[in-house]
């Protein structure tokens, strides 16, 4: 019946699209920063933890160990094995996600306000006290293992491996968070508790919650769940530049159709063309079928089922990336014809229909994010994370309409660079070759 209970209010909260929300700013009795949209008319509540740094902490010879960590979380802490933690949180109805990233370790929790005491003692014993059973280790460093190799065999994450090493080199973009056969094979529990402790810090958390509490329970909440970590964290890695140069690395593999992910430098998230370049890239690659490239390399010659954009402003580097897939003697003009794209969007920019096409669908799919407390604690954890204010969320349409053609047409100019566009190939393309 509580999972049912649970169930409604889940799709109740969904239901409703919600732009114009109150964000309360506050402060724990220990000095923890959080926001809060308070939302009473359903009995759970949705809270979201950003701890910066993630995958980036770890420690040379040790890749995979903030991702092992983090998989272990569930898996057992305090008095619990990983059976008696799954059955204790399954009864309280609760749910609990902890996901690894590049720039940071995340995790989310939706319960009940009827079992917050309980899911949120549940919760604690997972981020301050976790076990790292030997043999929850080893089970689920398996699970990692088998995911690593079937990436090795999956030419989307190969395009990937491939560009991320030769633009970041040694720097931990270099190289994908779940680590190498190797050095997920190397892992001891000892490296797990110490990625533990480097993951999770006081200084660097950012928290979110919605639903059903109120300010100065949060605070409480928030103080109970998060003493006994520390309040000191490691040394963040330097920036790193995009080091590839324009052209084309061939990939050789055995497949009828050939993978290719490009790119070039980007744009930071606080620089303040960033909406201008926001909507270049809704307009170029970043709208399904109503891109520029969808149009120019799907409708119109059928090279391909899908292409599209992304902008990538990451804590440490920025990046403007695409992704295509053609069959092996088409590939080669797909890329001719990003390439052209790009080049004409760099030379000549949008057009006004295209400027007011692309801020119609931008600000008006922006409250359709607002669709659940859960999205909504994600979302305050994310703005926090990226420096941005809580007015953000009534000002964030303004700053797209008020950006003008001249505007787009001179970042495009500034952004756009296909003579450094790289194209990484993975397949039997003909007609290409590795540039040097």
């Amino acid at each position: 019946m509580i999972r049912f209970v649970l169930a409604i209010a889940l799709s109740l909260t969904a239901a409703t699209a919600r732009a114009q929300i109150e964000i309360q700013e506050i402060t724990s009795p220990s000095g923890v920063d959080a926001w809060l949209v308070e939302e009473d008319s359903i009995p759970f509540i949705a809270l979201e933890l950003i701890f910066d740094g993630g995958a980036t902490l770890d420690l040379p010879g040790k890749r995979g160990a903030t991702n092992l960590m983090m998989a272990l979380l569930e898996e057992g802490s305090g008095d619990l094995d990983a059976r008696g933690f799954q059955e204790a949180r399954e009864n309280l109805a609760a749910s609990f996600r902890f996901n690894a990233g590049d720039d940071s370790v995340s995790v989310s929790a939706v319960f009940l306000t009827e079992n917050q005491d309980e899911a949120m003692a549940l919760l604690r014993d997972a981020l301050v006290s976790p076990r790292f059973d030997q043999s929850a280790i080893d089970r689920v460093r398996a699970q990692v293992l088998s995911g690593i190799r079937s990436d090795a065999n999956d030419p989307n994450r190969i395009a990937g491996a491939t560009l991320d090493a030769l633009a970041f080199g040694d720097h931990p973009y270099g190289s994908a968070i779940d680590g190498t056969e190797d050095s997920v094979a190397g892992l001891t529990q000892a490296d797990l508790f110490e990625a533990h402790e480097n993951a999770f810090s006081t200084a660097r958390v950012h928290v979110g919650a919605a639903g059903d509490i109120r300010a100065d329970e949060l605070g409480v909440l928030i103080d109970d769940l998060l003493g006994g970590l520390p309040d000191e964290a490691p040394e963040l890695p330097d920036h790193v530049e995009f080091a590839l140069d324009g052209g084309t690395t061939v990939v050789p593999f055995e497949t009828p159709q050939s993978v290719a992910l490009f790119g070039h430098s980007g744009i930071e998230r606080d620089d303040e063309d960033f909406f201008a370049a926001f909507i270049i890239n809704e307009v170029l690659g970043g709208r399904g079928v109503e891109s520029r490239l969808m149009r120019e390399v799907r409708e119109k010659r059928g090279l391909t089922y899908g292409v599209s954009t992304f902008l990538v402003p990451k804590d440490f580097t920025e990046t403007y990336l695409g992704q295509v897939a053609s069959a092996n003697d088409r590939i080669a003009e797909a890329i001719a014809v990003i390439r052209d794209e790009w080049a004409l969007m760099a030379r000549e920019g949008l057009s006004q229909d295209e400027l007011d096409a692309a801020k119609t669908y931008l600000t008006g799919s922006y409250p359709l994010r607002f669709d659940g407390n859960a999205e909504i604690a994600g979302i305050l954890a994310g703005m926090q994370s990226v420096g941005l204010g809580t007015d953000y969320v009534a000002n964030r349409n303004d700053f797209i309409t008020a950006v003008t053609l001249e505007d787009v047409n001179r970042v495009a100019a500034e952004l756009l660079d296909p003579d450094r566009l790289h194209f990484v190939v993975v397949g039997q393309p003909e007609g290409l070759e590795t540039t040097e």
